[in-house]
């Protein structure tokens, strides 16, 4: 009896793992490569009047509005931001008049372009899925979405 109850406790584990990752892998998320987002970003750039956006190595592209003249972010402040997040086709899917946070809490797109402009600034991101919620769809934002928002840096802490 107690050798059955082993048998069926790891055949039973084996399953849930199986079942796990076979969900996982049937999603039929695949995630695309940075020369398909390097297209999806150039077009839509182009199609809202981004011009001369700088590519940050990381991939992003970002456009300083306004530099500010206050402190600049690094990944361990505060920061207090007003901005609107769309989707390439314009679908406003987030946005804030007054939002706070820890840096290192965002995404990894906002990581690195909030930190280009100092308190009072303003930029536009364009970035590309890897750097933002990649392959898995999220509410509001299809799998593999190329985002784009426009922030208001307000305070640095």
């Amino acid at each position: 009896m107690r050798l059955f109850s082993i048998v069926f406790s790891v055949a039973l584990a084996l399953t849930l793992i199986y079942v796990g990752c076979t969900k996982n892998e049937g999603s039929g998320c695949k995630p695309t490569t940075k020369e398909e987002d390097e297209v999806k970003m150039q077009a839509f750039m182009t199609a809202n009047g981004i011009t001369n956006p700088t590519k940050d190595p990381s991939g992003m592209y970002y456009q300083i509005i306004n530099p500010g003249t206050g402190n600049q972010p690094n990944i361990n402040s505060r920061v207090n931001v007003a901005y609107v997040g769309k989707l390439t086709d314009g679908t406003v899917f987030d946005q804030s008049a007054n939002a706070q946070f820890m840096l290192y809490q965002v995404v990894p797109g906002w990581q690195i372009g909030i930190p280009k402009i100092a308190k009072g600034g303003r930029v536009k991101l364009v970035i590309p899925p890897y750097l933002a919620y990649g392959c898995p769809a999220k509410t509001g934002i299809p799998s593999n979405s190329v985002l784009y928002f426009e922030v208001d840096l307000i305070d640095v802490k």
